[in-house]
Order: structure tokens, then sequence, then C-alpha cells
């Protein structure tokens, strides 16, 4: 279908940071180690090569076996996990949090981000194998962010107490969505898919990890892609020397507050800050910083404490039980990952810019960072509305207020840029000056003056002309503002606030491979896609 690609700077939408990045500015170069175009990967293969381990390999592959056992799994994602025990298999990674019924549209952008890019390195490193991840943020415990999804301007919400590690949670409760979220869908084929893939995922499955790994199976088994739930104990021994470094040396708060430093001095905000020990402890029903008082190491808002040598000992007989917080969750990953690259939104990389010296300092490998595929998704009828409206793709992202004024000159019968007569009075204004200060000094202050008052003089009467031009073009405002709304809801990109369902009652099966077939995760640019 057609598709066409607006800058990320030029949708307005992109903070100065990112934009910054994609541009490979000099100054953010210290930030990270290779910038993702498709040659320096081969660089990052042979470094990744140098630390991942076969035995971390083997674990690896073992655990997702055993998460995959009891799910139906495509051949293909079979082969990728089984090819994860050769030495020459690399993944690509993106990570999401667990929201209901997979929250905004971006979800799905970032997974087939991370599906693309895997095709693109397998055909340009033949000898090698990619595999695409998608890392659930199970441990994650922040309930509000993820109980929601929006669907044709409501906001379908699961209400109930939540503690702990969202992973953990039972699916109770979801009855009650499943049936608003029915009726809202109303009726057809589409329909009656949303609703099985919600019944199964959610109804059928005890717990919220389990419930998003079948439901994102569903959606991308077919495409060989590799879920992981990371909150499992044979994997988190892989990371107990790194817990224990950073229990015992507390290094991960001085490294990156050094960076935050550098960050700061380049005029761009901090995303997170480090704690002094940047760990859970997690149980069934806790998940609580662990802290440093003293020499007794204590978990906040509990009974729980231990001397060094007694946290050591629990770090080694129940290591799941530690959980790394944003800080040095992406170390976990880069340690039982054979990870090339990881894939995400611009904030994701903004505290991933945070960590390059974190990385050097636990002698793990920096991957390669990547700003997964944003994509405004339009019908042919509403691609054809724009059309006749004359409005362009660039048009579309400008700000409400900035659109309509754009969209009224363009249509008015009348001249309403007053920028011409303003600068004719500054050339005046000129002569003026030039005049007072060849007569009396005292009087440029008053040719200043007047000079302002006339130029937001006439700058008022364009604002009241334009104002009238566009009550008198009432309808065409109408139109034009109704047709952003869609495309913008809330005044947002579309993929921050529509959920995948919403377009899949449009498209069905088309809307994952028209995805697949149209995102460019190297092109660096805004997708916009007429499906």
């Amino acid at each position: 279908m057609p598709s066409d690609c607006i800058s990320f700077k030029d949708t307005g939408y992109f903070s100065k940071l990112i934009c910054n990045y994609l541009a490979e500015a000099e100054m953010l170069k210290p930030l990270y180690n290779r910038f993702p175009n498709i040659d320096n990967f081969k660089a990052q293969i042979e470094e990744k090569s140098t630390f991942y381990s076969q035995e971390s390999r083997s674990v690896l592959v073992q655990v997702l076996k055993k998460q995959y056992k009891s799910l139906e799994t495509s051949e293909d994602t079979l082969i990728n996990i089984n090819a994860l025990s050769k030495n020459t298999t690399f993944t690509v990674t993106t990570g999401h949090q667990l929201n209901l019924f997979t929250g905004p549209l971006y979800f799905l952008h970032k997974i087939v981000s991370t599906i693309n890019l895997a095709k693109q390195l397998k055909a340009k490193y033949p000898k090698n194998n990619f595999v695409p991840i998608y890392w659930m943020a199970s441990e994650d415990h922040d309930f509000e962010e993820i109980n929601y999804f929006n669907f044709k301007g409501k906001k379908i919400q699961w209400n109930r107490e939540a503690s702990g590690a969202v992973g953990e949670l039972n699916t109770k409760g979801l009855e009650a969505v499943f049936n608003v979220f029915s009726k809202e869908l109303g009726i057809g084929k589409n329909a009656d898919r949303l609703r099985e893939l919600f019944k199964k995922a959610y109804l059928e499955h005890n717990n919220l990890a389990d419930a998003t790994f079948y439901l994102a199976n569903q959606l991308f088994k077919e495409n060989g892609l590799v879920i992981i739930e990371a909150n499992n104990k044979d994997l988190k021994q892989l990371f107990i020397p790194y817990v224990e470094k950073e229990l015992i040396e507390q290094i991960s708060k001085q490294k990156v507050l050094e960076t935050n430093a550098k960050i700061e001095a380049l005029d761009f905000k901090i995303q997170v800050n480090p704690r002094l020990i940047n760990l859970f402890y997690i149980t069934e029903s806790v998940r609580e910083r662990i802290v440093l008082e003293n020499d007794v190491y204590k978990v906040l808002n509990t009974t729980i404490s231990w001397n060094k040598n007694e946290i050591l000992k629990e770090v080694n007989d129940f290591p799941e039980r530690f959980s790394p917080n944003v800080i040095l969750r992406p170390l976990y990953q880069e340690v039982i990952l054979p990870n090339l690259c990881y894939i995400g939104g611009g904030g994701e990389l903004a505290y991933w810019f945070q960590l390059k010296e974190n990385f050097k300092a636990f002698n793990v490998v920096l991957p390669m960072l990547l700003l997964r595929n944003s994509v405004l998704i339009k019908t042919k009828q509403q691609a054809n509305k724009l059309e006749r409206l004359n409005i362009t793709n660039k048009d579309i992202f400008l700000k409400r207020e900035s659109f309509i004024n754009k969209k009224v000159r363009e249509i008015s019968n009348i001249d309403i840029d007053f920028s011409s007569q303003i600068m004719h009075l500054e050339n005046q204004f000129l002569a003026l000056h030039e005049l007072a200060k060849q007569t009396d000094e005292s009087f440029v202050g008053a040719v200043t003056a007047q000079e302002k008052k006339q130029i937001k003089g006439l700058k008022n009467l364009e604002k009241r002309l334009l104002k009238a031009q566009k009550r008198k073009l009432k309808d065409h405002v109408t139109r034009i503002t109704d047709l952003q709304n869609q495309l913008f809801p809330n005044n947002s990109l579309q993929e921050r606030n529509t959920n995948f369902s919403e377009l899949y009652l449009e498209f069905g099966d088309d809307l994952i491979p028209e995805l697949l077939a149209n995102l460019e995760p190297l092109k660096g640019e805004f997708t916009v896609l007429t499906i």
C-alpha cells in the first residue's frame, strides 16, 4: 500500500536529544557504542562474540524451550530458539511493559522493527543468524501504567488492587473487562477474532505474564519472534556476579551520575536517576528497594535485613528474588542475551544514553541503540479526504492552532499574512532611528516605542482578520480538524494513544503484514502508511 516518510524532526513530536542522535551529532558520540547503520553491525558482532559464552547460550536455550513448551509454537520460532545455541547466532531485542491487550499501537511497531531488522541483518551477513526478541517487562511494578488501553476514545480499564511484580498478578477480574470490551467491539469477523484473542489470553491464563506471552506469540509467531520471560531463576543465576558487584561496590550510582553530568552540560534532560543500590527484592507479593544503612542491607517497608555475608548467600541461593531496576535491567538483558541492538522509543533511548560508562565498569558490551519505527496509519478514505482538502503529510503533523491557521490562510480569498507590511514598517523605522540619532538621542526611545506599538497593532489586526476568516470558513475548519482528530487522537501521535484492536477492526489480518512490508528500521524516518 502507499507509504511516505517524514523526518522525525519535522513531525514536531520528538525531542532535541533524539533528533540530534539521528543526525549523528558529534557531541552525543561519547554516549553510545556504535550508530545503528548496517555496516557497523560487523564490528558489533565481533565485539559481542568475545564476551558471550557458550554456557550462557545453553542456559538461554533451555529456558526458552521450557517457556514455550505449553504454547503452540511456529516452526520459524522453534528454529530461532535452537539457532541460539550456535555461536554464530545473535539477537536484536525490543522490550515493552505488560500493557493490557498490548496498550498503545507502538507495541506492534516495536516488534515489527525488530523482526525486520533481523531479516535485514541476515541479508547483509548471511553466515550469521539473527533472532528477533521481545523482552517482557514482567518485573515492573507500576500497575497504573499498564492496566488500561484506549479504544475508540474510551478507556478500557482493569480495576483492582495490585502489588509486587506485575507479571505475577493473577488475571482474576478480567472477565468484567472482557464483557465491556466485547460490547464495544460490535459484530463481524474481525470483532470475533479480537474477542477470541482477549478471551484466550486473559481468561485462560493465570497471570499477566503468561497472558501477554500468549498474546504476543499469537500475533507474531509466524514471523519467528522469540519472547522471553526473564524473571527466571536459571537466567538470573547468570547475573549473580553482577548483582554481587552492585551490592558490594555500588558502582552504578557513581558511573551514571558522571554520565548525567555530561548530558546536562549538553543541555539535555536526564531521564532516570540512579540509587546507591539499583536492585529490588521480590517475592510473590513484594517488590521493594534494597537499601544499605550502617552496613546493614534492608528491604524497604519490610522487616527483612542481612549483613554482607548473609545477603551474598541469599543472592546465590535465591537469585530469582533480586530484580534489577531501570539502571540495571539493560545490563541484565545484555548479560543473558547474545544481543547486538536494542530497539526502543525516544524515552527508552534517552536512559540508555546514561549507561555507557556503567556497562564499561561491569565489562559488558553496550548494544547499538535504534529508534523504533514510528507510523501513522491512514485508511484509503482518510487519504482521499486529505487529498481533496489539499492537506499534505507534513501539514497533518502541525499542532492544532498552526494547522488551522495555515489551512485558513491557504484557502482564504484575501491575504491574511501581514509579514510584508510589517517588514515595510520596520524598514521605514530604520530611517527614523537614524534621523533620531542625528538630531536628539532622547528621541530614539520614543521612536522605538512607536515602532513596537505600530507593529503590535498590525499583528493584532492580522489575528482579528484570521479569526474572522475562521468563522467565515467554519465548515471547512470543522472538516479538517475532524480529520486531524481521527489521525491524532487527543492531539497526540496515533501510535501513542490508539490500541491495535481499533485498526484490526478496520484492516483485519492485513494490519501486521502491511507493517512488515513497509517498515524499514534503519531508514530513520517517520512512516505514513495508507492501508
